[in-house]
């Protein structure tokens, strides 16, 4: 079993990768602002830790074997958080995506499609830098998992589908729930396949 940092464990995605990876037998610090708001979980220790600060989190990160950051891309820098991971020794870095940089067709991205939501742009657009950063990056291995259009609360059923850079999408649209977002990145974590890339999950 693996020791992971997660940033961001208490958010809507981060809650859920925390129990899937809890369920697995890992263990987790779990890395939130408020670390109150952390479920009591078998092998997760909740710490209090800022994204923002790049050498408190280092010190958090230190003596993993993976980092997860589950964080709003609008109230974080990524080269904070990627300095971070640097400063921290930890090799493997695992980012929760957004759908906006995903491509409808070759070329085109979904948040430069017309009807997407302005509410959304501002972390979407933030989304996509992030994923070019990382594509810059030569000294973590990382990846940047992106959930379908609709990322949205439900079941963990384990039966999805994965992509790389194309958004997936099916008759009742592209949709994938948290819960089985979570499936997919401890699988990632677990089995090893989308090293220095972005991939996709979706139903």
């Amino acid at each position: 079993m693996a020791r992971i940092a997660l940033i961001g464990a208490s958010g809507q995605a981060g809650s859920r990768i925390l129990k899937e990876l809890s369920d697995r037998g890992h263990t987790i610090t779990a890395i939130a602002r408020h670390p109150e708001k952390i479920p009591a979980l078998p092998n997760v220790t909740a710490k209090t830790g800022d994204a923002n600060d790049r050498e408190g989190l280092a010190k958090l990160l230190t003596a993993h074997d993976a980092v997860i950051s589950a964080v709003k891309f609008t109230a974080t820098d990524p080269r904070t958080l990627i300095e971070a991971v640097r400063a921290s020794g930890v090799k493997r870095y695992l980012v929760v995506g957004g759908a906006g940089s995903l491509e409808v067709a070759p070329g085109q991205r979904l948040i430069d499609q017309p009807g997407f939501p302005d509410a959304y742009r501002p972390e979407a657009s933030k989304g996509g830098e992030f994923l070019d950063i990382l594509r810059k990056e030569k000294e973590l291995d990382w990846t940047f998992l992106s959930p379908s259009a609709e990322f949205v609360p439900g079941e963990r059923t384990g039966k999805f589908r994965l992509g790389g850079d194309q958004l997936l999408s099916n008759e009742q649209g592209s949709r994938i729930s948290f819960e089985d977002f979570a499936v997919a990145l401890v699988d990632e974590i677990e089995n090893p396949a989308h090293s220095r890339q972005r991939f996709t999950v979706g139903y």
